[in-house]
Parts: C-alpha cells; sequence; structure tokens
C-alpha cells in the first residue's frame, strides 16, 4: 500500500510541477506557526513540503513550532510575533474570531478548498467558512497495556481511568481543556459547559483521581506508555499508529460513553504582511499530492476528500483515524468558553495540579503579579519612546 502511495504521490507532484505556470515570488518569506512534528519534512524519505512550496512558488517559508494552543494565542495577543499562516485548533480559532484577530479569507486564492470534505465545513468555531480551512482532525481515546489491562475492549470506558486496580500506572492530560472534559463526560455533561457546578463536580472528580495518576503529561505519553511505564492514558487518536508500531502489545480505543473531536485548521491572523502569499500555501496544504504527504507522515485524519478516498483502501487508517459515523456523532467539539467560566476553569485545575494550599495560591498570584507588572512596565516604556521619536 505504502508503494502505490508514494507512487500515486511522486506522480501528482511531476504532473503538478510542470502543467502549471507558476509564477515566482522571489525574496518572500512567509511565516508559519505550527504544531510540532505536524508536517511531512521528509526526515522519513517523503516530499519535504515546506521545500517543494518554495521549489514551485519562489516563496521562502519560515516555518517554526508551538506546544499549546494558550501558546499560540498568547503570542498573538501579545502582539510581538508576526505570522502568515497559523494552525490553531477549533476552541481557539472561536477565540480569535471573537477578538477579531484573523483575517477572512479571500476563497478565490483557495481553489482547492473544494476537496474539503462536507463534514467539516460550516464548524460551529467557524459556521460561516470565512476564517479557516481544516488541516487535520481526530478524536481522544484511551490507550492501553494489553498484558496489563485485562478488560474487554469494548468495555473500556473513561471510568477505567478512575479505577484503583490500576493506581499509579495511569496518565492523564497535562491541559485543562482535555482532563476537563473527559471527567465531564464522566458526568454525562457537555465538554462546552458553562454551568459552575457542572466544573465543580468535574474537578472534585479529577481531585479523587489524582492519587491515581502517575503524572499529567503531553507528548511525554509515547515514552511512558511505550517503555510500559504506565498502562493507561487518553491522547489523540492520530499518534495511534505510531505507538501501536513501536510497542504491539498497545491498544487504543474511543470510549462509548462519548469523547472529544478535535479540528486544527490553517488561518491568517491580523497583521500578516503576506495574506496572498499565506492563502496560496493554504491552497498548496489543500492539494491533494501535499495532503496525503503531510497525512502519510503525521499520521492524523484528513478532511480532504480525495486523501480520505484513498486511505479508505488501507485498513489500517480505518478504525483509528477514521472512526464510523456513529462514534462520531457521540464526540463533541471544543467551543471558546465565556471568559469568566475560562478563569474558573483555569483556577480549579490550578488546584487539582498543586493542591489547596493556600500559600501555594499566594506564591503562584505573587508571581504572575510580577509578570504582569513587567509586562506593563515594558509595554509602557516602548510606547513612551515611540511618541518621544515621532
Amino acid at each position: 500500500m505504502k508503494k502505490i502511495l508514494k507512487r500515486i504521490i511522486l506522480l501528482s507532484i511531476f504532473v503538478s510541477t510542470i502543467s502549471t505556470v507558476i509564477a515566482k515570488d522571489d525574496n518572500i518569506t512567509i511565516n508559519v506557526y505550527n504544531w510540532g512534528e505536524y508536517i511531512s519534512n521528509g526526515s522519513d524519505g517523503g516530499l519535504n513540503v515546506n521545500a517543494q512550496f518554495t521549489k514551485e512558488t519562489g516563496i521562502n517559508v519560515n516555518y517554526t513550532t508551538f506546544q499549546t494552543n494558550e501558546e499560540l494565542f498568547a503570542k498573538l495577543s501579545g502582539g510581538g510575533a508576526n505570522y502568515d499562516v497559523i494552525i490553531p485548533s477549533d476552541y481557539t480559532i472561536s477565540k480569535l474570531i471573537e477578538n477579531d484577530m484573523l483575517h477572512k479569507l479571500d476563497f478565490n486564492n483557495i481553489p482547492n478548498y473544494n476537496f474539503i470534505d462536507n463534514n467539516f465545513r460550516n464548524l460551529e468555531y467557524d459556521s460561516k467558512n470565512e476564517y479557516a480551512v481544516p488541516y487535520t482532525w481526530g478524536v481522544v481515546g484511551i490507550y492501553y497495556n494489553k498484558k496489563y489491562v485485562n478488560e474487554r475492549e469494548e468495555d473500556i470506558d473513561w471510568n477505567i481511568l478512575w479505577n484503583k486496580k490500576y493506581s499509579g500506572k495511569i496518565l492523564m492530560f497535562d491541559n485543562a481543556r482535555d482532563s476537563f472534559g473527559i471527567s465531564l463526560i464522566r458526568l454525562g455533561k457537555s465538554i462546552n459547559s458553562t454551568n459552575e457546578d457542572d466544573l465543580h463536580k468535574a474537578y472534585q472528580e479529577l481531585i479523587d483521581q489524582k492519587p491515581l495518576v502517575q503524572s499529567y503529561v503531553m507528548d511525554q505519553i509515547f515514552d511512558k506508555i511505550g517503555n510500559s511505564e504506565a498502562v493507561l492514558a487518553p491522547y489523540y487518536s492520530g499518534d495511534a499508529a505510531l505507538i501501536m508500531k513501536n510497542n504491539p502489545d498497545i491498544g487504543f480505543v474511543i470510549p462509548k460513553n462519548g469523547s472529544i473531536k478535535f479540528v486544527d485548521s490553517m488561518c491568517i491572523p491580523k497583521g500578516a504582511k503576506y495574506k496572498e502569499e499565506a492563502e496560496k500555501y493554504i491552497n498548496f496544504m489543500c492539494r491533494t499530492d501535499i495532503a496525503l504527504e503531510n497525512i502519510s507522515y503525521i499520521g492524523y485524519s484528513s478532511p480532504q476528500r480525495e486523501v480520505m478516498d484513498i486511505l479508505s483502501k488501507d485498513n489500517s487508517y480505518n478504525k483509528f483515524s477514521y472512526p464510523d459515523d456513529d462514534t462520531i456523532k457521540n464526540c463533541e467539539i471544543f467551543l471558546n468558553l465565556p471568559s469568566e467560566v475560562n478563569i474558573l476553569l483555569n483556577s480549579l485545575w490550578i488546584e487539582v495540579k498543586i493542591g489547596t494550599d493556600s500559600n501555594w495560591i499566594l506564591f503562584l498570584a505573587t508571581i504572575l503579579g510580577f509578570i504582569i507588572l513587567y509586562i506593563s512596565v515594558y509595554i509602557y516604556k516602548k510606547r513612551k519612546n515611540k511618541l518621544f521619536y515621532k
């Protein structure tokens, strides 16, 4: 199957390169901000996508990465970053839209948007399809070690992460939205609940779980689950193929009592220097051969219709990366929460992580106070200098 995919990709690239008259945009560099390990870079013998874009257009790509949506938002809202293309997740996109931080896209420059499957249009975070073009998607599931977890796969749901039998061998997300999302699902609530009682109940469940948790992780899951240091962990479906390849004892299941669906999309932030070139880049990423290269490398699911058709012929993609419709219908996408709810959620998460010891809270508040004071003084001096030299 992989040989067939490679031939399809190489043929597509060859045809597109020789059949298109390309206007070279020399001496232009666009800044692209994406998740780590989230694009085909040629390291596995495949295509270096950014290099291919430069080869075809003459537009250089300065490519940098972030680890969380919160990091991306902080950089943009701080005003010191200058990006032309960013790839945030659903709830962050709605937050950026609400804060007037994204350009509306000119889809005349993105004709390959026509390849995006209808199931990924008119989504809640961009209901009019004005600001974002889907890049990848996936769902959250549970990774488990078959040697130590004796439950049948069909019986595994989120409750297993609270099972005392696996105390000290359970991992949990090291971010508030995913952890609270899982806890809310267990309670039969929406992952986007704004009800304070719901959030406090979810918080109490996470407090009850804490003594069972070995550690709160993100990418550390690869080593801990892969090396059997832990035997249960929630994480994203796109990593299933890699984790299970490295350790055949690992299984993956999407709980029947509901889960979290995520969509990462390409956007152009306000302040982008090269909007039209950024739209060319987005269009390029939606092209079938390029989208196939990216998905083949990173393992996540593609919203690109032709790529989905190609991959549907390979059964290894179906169960984990492309779950059935009934499973998807039982999943929710994160939406941006009202600011007061975000504040509550984050404060409760801090208590989960470090406890309710008032000295810790006071220490953290003091540190945050100094940081805010420093930033305020810095911005004030910078503005004063600008006024002085005008």
